[in-house]
């Protein structure tokens, strides 16, 4: 497939594509640099603001604005001005990780620990209450709803699982948690995901420069192989929903594969597939 720089980066951690309908533009982070970009769909308007800490996800607000996990608040950016507002502190002295938005304006964002299996998954609601969805984690990364909005899928990426649970949309909760998906140690690590106008998920695998394709029942229906060794993230956007982008990861690659495009930069690639409009917080 044709794969398109649209920002050689290079990010050290680029994650967390946010194609935003309202707007036009995509926005996405540099964990370890605590930076926030956006970029203009009109004008190719490349803006950048510096974060008070490691940000780890973005989603819209319905007021205008983000919400986002810094280093371990979840906290609200205003913009064009870039100011942060704390919301909530959760003090776990582990920093938030991957994070969306529900279709009922709810925002689940989980918590990273590479070493043991303390971290967890939130839900925070728009009376601004807390909840823990999951715990036992190390890698809270990729999340997704089914169209019919029945069933959740988590990633933890450490054992390599991307989880699946019935999901009650209307109460928030999860249930009856399985393995919808794994992979081998030389396939690469499952990170972000995102899914598409067909109910299929797309999930990006760091070092293993592709990203799967899973139809509904967790059969891999199409593998897109990336010229990066360590693809991030992905979500659909553009003006018909019809581009995949891509965020990848230059971190720590002492000795990277050679490959044609820069381990860091941002990709826009056609898979032949649209993909569905992006929740936003729905703050009280």
């Amino acid at each position: 497939m044709n794969v398109k720089c649209i920002w050689p980066g290079p990010a050290s951690l680029g994650e967390c594509p946010l194609w935003h309908v309202a707007e036009q533009a995509l926005y996405w982070v540099d964990i370890e640099e605590q930076c926030l970009y956006r970029l203009d769909s009109s004008d190719n308007r490349l803006q950048q603001w510096n974060m008070p800490g490691q940000i780890g996800c973005i989603a819209p607000r319905a007021k205008g604005g983000l919400i986002a996990g810094i280093d371990d608040t979840i906290c609200f950016i205003d913009l064009p001005s870039g100011k942060v507002t704390t919301q909530l502190a959760l003090k776990t002295g582990i920093r938030l990780n991957d994070g969306k938005c529900d279709r009922q304006g709810r925002f689940w964002v989980g918590t990273i620990d590479f070493d043991n299996p303390t971290a967890c998954l939130y839900r925070y609601d728009p009376d601004g209450k807390l909840h823990v969805m999951e715990k036992n984690i190390y890698i809270s990364n990729g999340l997704a709803w089914s169209l019919d909005n029945k069933f959740f899928y988590y990633t933890d990426s450490v054992p390599r699982n991307i989880f699946r649970y019935d999901f009650d949309a209307r109460s928030g909760e999860i249930s009856n948690q399985r393995v919808f998906a794994t992979n081998a140690e030389d396939e690469g690590i499952p990170d972000g995901l995102t899914i598409d106008s067909e109910g299929h998920l797309w999930s990006a695998r760091y070092d293993g420069g592709f990203i799967t394709r899973y139809a509904p029942d967790g059969t891999i229906a199409q593998r897109v192989t990336l010229p990066v060794q360590r693809p991030t993230s992905c979500m659909f956007g553009g003006k018909n929903l019809d581009v995949l982008f891509v965020t990848s990861s230059s971190r720590l690659l002492k000795e990277p594969k050679a490959l044609p495009l820069p381990n860091g930069g941002l990709y826009a690639i056609d898979v032949g597939v649209r993909g569905v409009p992006e929740p936003a917080f729905l703050e009280s």
